[in-house]
């Protein structure tokens, strides 16, 4: 009997779980209680309805840094533009001030002793100057419509450039951790919206408010008791303002919510992965059954959101009309006792009109900087975290070749996790040689890779490259000495040669030689030679003239991409799983057998363990320890982990290739 056949076929580890039968009656959904309320917060919407919860205090106490914090920001995109858009913005206030004074002189001049022809032409200059002042305030404006054009895109560009520059350089097991995977696309998809936004509403707020101020100087200055009348008249329709405002934010929270959940049937329905297995199950009428129920209970709610905004708008325009109304009468009797001059009656009530609506768009506007401006803070937050989460940096830059790597008593563990992926491993690398890693899923195999390569940093233990820590070493000049080929490789939607060449840094600089050496070797030549441009075709449908190759074709392309490369160390992660048995035989030949890796530390992960039987060595993992070493024939002489893996592949295709010559014989 052959040494495959007296191996042992490896046996369940742990003792199955039991499973109950289930309930006769299936939910797709949960069927009752508050909808929203059974919906997972999602990353994007940790601040929506932060200004709804927050106090009147709380929201003026914070509304000064914001603004400080937005000028900052402006300042520093373009100092020239800011300083004209703080100019434009006050002299705006000030025509504004000016043409009320103006208005109420024009009064005076009319009706102080009745509109005579004289006095009409007297109120000419008051009139012209009103005028001037309104003009003037028009064209102020537009150079702060004008100046803001300048500032916005500029702060955008500045914390696009910095969220993607310090996303890009974070350490690896950080980009692994999902609670920062969350931050960052939460920073990408509403801090960078909301900071391009905010710029406008923070002009908007300081408008409102300089108007406030200029209206109420303006008051002040006719009569001091104007003061009292206009808080009378502005703080219930501020307060109405405030509540209405409240209510929209709630409003839109929970419809966010709500239709979070009827999208996970749009998408379904929608989604081109999907629709195979749809129309295969009929699964569509079922689906659509789900998706009219959500979306009846939707429409309810909704409703009644709607019946609740309006009662509370009624009730805000009744006490604002009851306050203007007491404020109307006591001006009244202002002028019926002669405190007060007709024209300047008249003047309050102009400022009573515009103090009431600066003050409804400083409460609405108000509201937005708030909220928007904890997205902001979010991202700037983000961003001061990730430079300091960054790869290290040193003088020291790794050798451009490398003759070993050599790990001792090496562990890592992944955060969160408390088993650790690697647990006192120890190995040794040779350059020349090619060596694989096998075991089951989470035995510890493709991290050992990524902590030899450099992208993970050992929490235990020592990695030397040549004898010298890689803790001393810049990291990015490490990752430079490395090639890895994935199972699921980046799809670059690039042209073919910028796919190869993206390994070495660049998109728009090629070594042809060098790139036809490395499709040939990686089985790619013949993909690339059947595309309509060859090495100019984009790799992507979303460009026109684009092409979208197979899964079998992307994994060629990447096995490329890394001979590409010609890195000294050459990690290949399940590289071949969706090729074809000869595309996979041609992609072994040239990495394992060709002259290509005499000068290189090839590292081959594979399940397929018929892949690795001429590997220089096998290192087989098992809960982060290697429990076995050797070559092909060693391993299966030990008659352990290996062998029995090893065995129980065989062993399906002896099955076939029995069966199939029980079928041929005569």
């Amino acid at each position: 009997m052959s040494q495959i056949d007296d191996a042992e076929v490896p046996t369940q580890r742990t003792a199955p779980l039991t499973l109950p039968l289930p309930s006769s009656s299936v939910t797709a959904t949960p069927q009752d209680g508050d909808l929203v309320d059974e919906m997972e917060e999602a990353y994007w919407s940790v601040y929506d309805g932060a200004a709804a919860q927050a106090t009147v205090r709380q929201m003026l106490s914070r509304l000064p840094r914001i603004m400080r914090q937005i000028g900052q920001l402006a300042w520093h995109a373009d100092r020239r533009a800011t300083l004209a858009l703080i100019g434009c913005e006050l002299a705006s206030a000030a025509m504004t001030a000016f043409g009320l004074i103006a208005s109420v002189s024009v009064l005076r001049q009319l009706f102080a002793q009745g509109p005579t022809p004289d006095r009409v032409w007297a109120a000419v200059p008051q009139l012209l100057a009103v005028v001037a002042c309104l003009s003037a305030r028009g064209l102020l404006e537009a150079g702060v419509s004008a100046a803001q054009a300048r500032v916005t895109p500029k702060i955008r560009t500045a914390l696009e450039t910095e969220f993607l520059a310090s996303t890009a350089h974070v350490r690896l097991e950080v980009v692994d951790d999902p609670d920062w995977h969350d931050e960052a696309y939460r920073a990408n998809d509403r801090g960078l919206f909301y900071a391009r936004q905010i710029v406008g509403q923070v002009v908007d707020l300081a408008s409102a408010m300089l108007g406030l101020m200029g209206t109420a100087g303006v008051l002040s200055v006719l009569h001091p008791a104007l003061l009292p009348l206009l808080m009378l008249s502005v703080v219930p329709v501020g307060a109405a303002a405030i509540h209405s405002a409240r209510a929209r934010f709630h409003s839109y929270k929970r419809y966010n919510a709500l239709q979070r959940r009827v999208r996970v049937f749009s998408w379904l329905l929608l989604e081109p992965d999907a629709a195979a297995e749809l129309r295969s199950n009929t699964a569509q009428r079922a689906l659509l059954d789900e998706h009219h129920r959500l979306v009846s209970k939707i429409a309810e709610e909704d409703t009644q959101l709607g019946m609740r905004s309006a009662a509370l708008a009624l009730a805000g325009r009744t006490a604002g009309g009851l306050a203007l109304g007491v404020t109307y009468t006591a001006l009244g009797a202002m002028l019926i006792a002669g405190w007060l001059p007709l024209a300047a009656g008249a003047g309050a009530v102009l400022a009573i009109q515009t103090s009431q609506s600066s003050l409804k768009r400083l409460v609405n506007v108000a509201h937005l900087v708030y909220e928007h401006a904890m997205w902001v803070d979010d991202l700037l937050a983000f961003q001061q975290r990730c430079r300091q989460l960054t790869f290290r940096s040193a003088e020291l830059a790794a050798p451009p070749t490398v003759r070993t790597i050599t790990l001792r008593d090496v562990t890592y563990a992944y955060p969160g996790k408390d088993t650790p992926a690697l647990d006192r491993v120890s190995l040794t690398l040779t350059a020349g040689e090619a060596v694989a890693f096998v075991g089951l899923n989470g035995s510890g195999k493709s991290t050992c890779a990524r902590v030899l390569a450099g992208l993970y940093d050992a929490q235990g233990g020592t990695v030397c490259w040549d004898g010298v820590n890689v803790q001393e070493m810049d990291a990015q000049s490490v990752h430079a000495q490395v090639a890895c080929v994935l199972q699921d490789p980046v799809r670059f939607p690039f042209s073919a040669l910028s796919n190869f060449t993206v390994s070495t840094g660049t998109l728009t600089s090629a070594d042809p030689q060098r790139a036809l050496d490395a499709a040939r070797a990686s089985c790619a030549e013949q993909v690339i030679a059947g595309l309509p441009h060859q090495w100019g075709t984009l790799l992507s449908k979303r460009f026109r003239g684009g092409r979208q190759l197979s899964a079998g074709q992307w994994a060629k392309i990447a096995v490329g991409r890394g001979l590409y490369k010609k890195a000294p160390v050459l990690l290949l992660d399940e590289p071949t799983a969706s090729m074809d048995p000869p595309s996979e035989h041609g992609i072994y030949e040239a990495v394992l057998r060709s002259d290509l890796r005499q000068d290189r530390i090839t590292v081959l992960i594979s399940h397929r363990l018929a892949s690795v039987v001429d590997c220089d060595r096998i290192y087989v993992f098992d809960d982060g320890r290697i429990v076995e070493s050797g070559t092909h024939d060693q391993l299966m002489a030990l008659r352990g982990d290996y062998a029995a893996m090893f065995t129980l592949q065989a062993s399906g295709y002896q099955a076939a290739t029995s069966t199939d010559d029980k079928e041929v014989r005569p």
